[in-house]
């Protein structure tokens, strides 16, 4: 956590969170495309729905760890879901619908085969 992620009542804002499942998403997205964006085909990733249960707050100073998980793809989307947690405890969990698209007409477009497949044989 850093000081600037409390708000004026003394605990991380509530927006922080989704920054923090973001940072989570961004650094799978990484690891499976080895570029920062992941659009370099000229499709990619957008986040089409994002949900939070706020349980317990995170107040500064400490260290958070974010888990995330994948579920069963889809055609084109995949459901991504998070773990909030610090001190041993988990202090929210979150959801959030990642759907490629097509950058130039911003359509869906198929999962990658690189992204798919694993979760499809993990699904198995």
């Amino acid at each position: 956590m850093r000081w600037g992620d409390m708000d004026a009542l003394g605990h991380v804002n509530n927006t922080v969170y989704f920054r923090y499942m973001e940072q989570a998403r961004m650094e799978w997205l990484f690891a499976q495309t080895r570029s920062g964006s992941g659009y370099d085909d000229g499709r990619g990733p957008v986040i089409v729905n994002a949900s939070c249960n706020f349980l317990l707050p995170l107040v500064y100073p400490g260290d958070v760890e974010v888990r995330m998980y994948l579920g069963s793809p889809g055609r084109s989307s995949v459901g991504s879901y998070y773990d909030v947690i610090a001190d041993g405890k988990k202090y929210a969990d979150g959801a959030a619908k990642i759907v490629w698209i097509d950058v130039g007409t911003g359509r869906p477009t198929p999962l990658p085969e690189s992204i798919a497949a694993p979760l499809r044989d993990l699904a198995a």
